[in-house]
C-alpha cells in the first residue's frame, strides 16, 4: 500500500498495444537493420537492457502500425518467471522506428498526470512486481493479460513529487549500479584469472624449472622434462549415439545414465569437475542395439557440436553419451583430471581452430583424433592437479564472495526503490 491516491492503471494510459501474435513476424521479416523489435529480453527491472538487437524490415515495420513504440514509451513483460519477474518494466530510449513483440506491451502515458520513470520505478518495485505476479496466470511461469495489465492500480503523487522521487532514485540507484558493474567487472576478471590457472597448470609454471618451447597451437611452452603427445596414444577416444526412438521397448527400464548436450548446464561452469546425475537415462536393451557404449567411470567427455562445442567433464559413474560427445578413457600415462584441465585450457584453440560453421558449430571426429597434448610424469600431473584446483578453489571463493555483496547490492536497490514509491521515505519536495 501507498500513502497516495491510487488509480487504475488505465486512468494514466493514452493508448496501449501488446505485439503481434508471434507467427505474424516470420524470419523473413527479420533484417541486418531496420525496426527496432522489442523483445521480452530487452525489458529489465526497471531498466533497459538491449543487449542483443534485433530488426525488422521496414517496409513490413509500416504494416504493423498498432504495435509501434516511441521514445518514453514505457513497455511491460507480460511473460515471466522468478528471475525475470511477469509485469517488470523499461522505459523506451531513442531507437528510431520500433515496435513491440508477443507478450511484450507498450503504454503511451498522459504526461499531465504521470512522469513515465516515476511509473517504471513503480511497476518495477517489490510493490508493483507483487500486484501484478497476483493479477497473473500460471505456476512456473507467470503470464500477464495487457487488459489484467491495465486494472492494476499504480499511486498518483502530484507530479512535483513524482518528479522529486524519481530525482532521488535515479541518483541513488545510479551510484549502486556503479558498484554493482564494478563488482560484475571483477567477477569477470577472475573468471579470466581460472583460465590463466589452468594455462600455467598444463605449461609446468607450477611444477618446472626449466621450459622449452611447445609445438602445441595454445600453448607457448612446458616444461622441459615434458612430451607432446596425440591424445590417443595415451587415451581411448570413444563417442556415443541414440537409440532409434521408434523402438518403445529400447525407452523402458532406462537405468544407465546418458550425457547429452544437456548436461551441458553443468560443463558451462568450469567449477564443475564431474558429472553425478544426467537428465536422460537409456536401457541396456537399448545400448545393446544401437552403437552406443557404457564408458567406465573417470572418462572425460567433451561437448563438440552447437552452444556446447568445448565444453568438458569427467563421468562420475559409467555412462553412455549421445554422438554430440566425445570421450577419452584414459590410460596410465594420464590421469583424467590432468586432461581435464588440457581440455579447458585448450577451449578457445579447439573453438577457434577446430570448430566448422558460424551458427551451429562442430568439431568433427577426425578433428577430435588429432588433439595433441603436453605430458609429464604421472607424479607432476597429481601435483599440477593439486595446485591447480587449490587456486581456482580461492578463486571460487573470492568470485562468490562477490556474487553475495553484488546480492545485497541488489536487494538494498530494491529496497530503496520500493520504500520511496510507496511514501516510507522521506524525501525532499514530497510531502510527509
Amino acid at each position: 500500500m501507498t500513502r497516495w491516491p491510487q488509480v487504475q492503471f488505465r486512468r494514466v494510459v493514452v493508448s496501449a498495444c501488446d505485439g503481434p501474435f508471434g507467427s505474424a513476424i516470420r524470419t523473413d521479416h527479420y533484417a541486418p537493420q531496420g525496426a527496432r523489435v522489442i523483445r521480452l529480453g530487452d525489458i529489465g527491472r526497471g531498466a533497459w537492457r538491449g543487449n542483443d538487437p534485433a530488426f525488422l524490415d521496414l517496409a513490413y515495420w509500416r504494416e504493423l502500425s498498432s504495435h509501434h513504440v516511441a521514445e518514453g514509451d514505457l513497455v511491460m513483460a507480460g511473460l515471466g518467471d522468478e528471475r525475470n519477474p511477469v509485469g517488470r518494466t523499461s522505459v523506451v530510449p531513442a531507437l528510431g522506428p520500433a515496435l513491440v513483440k508477443a507478450d511484450c506491451y507498450r503504454f503511451r502515458l498522459d504526461l499531465t498526470k504521470v512522469i513515465p520513470r516515476f511509473l517504471d520505478h513503480y511497476l518495477s518495485s517489490a510493490a508493483g512486481l507483487a500486484a501484478s505476479r497476483a493479477m497473473s496466470d500460471g505456476s512456473t511461469r507467470k503470464r500477464l493479460t495487457l487488459g489484467k495489465a491495465l486494472a492494476l492500480q499504480v499511486p498518483i503523487p502530484t507530479l512535483g513529487e513524482q518528479r522529486a522521487i524519481t530525482n532521488f532514485l535515479d541518483a541513488k540507484t545510479a551510484r549502486i549500479d556503479a558498484l554493482i558493474t564494478k563488482k560484475r567487472r571483477m567477477v569477470e576478471l577472475l573468471e579470466g584469472d581460472r583460465m590463466s590457472v589452468m594455462h600455467a597448470g598444463v605449461s609446468g609454471r607450477f611444477t618446472s624449472e626449466a621450459f622449452r618451447s611447445s609445438s602445441l597451437a595454445w600453448l607457448e611452452e612446458v616444461g622441459a622434462g615434458w612430451t607432446e603427445v596425440k591424445l590417443t596414444r595415451v587415451a581411448a577416444l570413444g563417442s556415443g549415439h541414440t537409440p532409434s526412438r521408434n523402438h518403445p521397448e529400447w525407452w523402458t527400464n532406462c537405468t544407465v545414465p546418458w550425457v547429452t548436450t544437456g548436461e551441458v548446464a553443468q560443463m558451462r561452469s568450469d567449477r564443475i569437475e564431474v558429472i553425478e546425475n544426467t537428465r536422460e537415462m537409456i536401457s541396456e536393451v537399448g545400448v545393446a542395439n544401437s552403437s552406443a557404449t557404457i564408458h567406465p567411470a573417470g572418462t572425460v567427455v567433451l561437448c563438440r557440436t552447437a552452444a556446447s562445442a568445448g565444453y568438458s567433464a569427467i563421468m562420475g559413474s559409467d555412462m553412455a553419451t549421445s554422438q554430440d560427445l566425445a570421450t577419452w578413457t584414459c590410460g596410465p600415462r594420464v590421469r583424467p583430471r590432468f586432461l581435464l584441465i588440457c581440455l579447458r585450457a585448450m577451449r578457445q584453440d579447439l573453438l577457434g581452430r577446430l570448430a566448422m560453421g558460424s551458427t551451429h558449430r562442430t568439431i568433427y571426429m577426425p578433428d577430435i583424433e588429432s588433439i595433441r597434448v603436453p605430458l609429464p610424469e604421472i607424479d607432476e600431473q597429481d601435483r599440477i592437479i593439486d595446485r591447480v584446483w587449490t587456486h581456482l578453489d580461492r578463486l571460487d571463493r573470492t568470485a562468490d564472495a562477490i556474487d553475495h555483496q553484488i546480492d545485497l547490492l541488489v536487494e538494498k536497490r530494491q529496497a530503496l526503490i520500493t520504500a520511496a514509491v510507496t511514501g516510507e521515505l522521506e524525501i525532499p519536495g514530497v510531502a510527509a
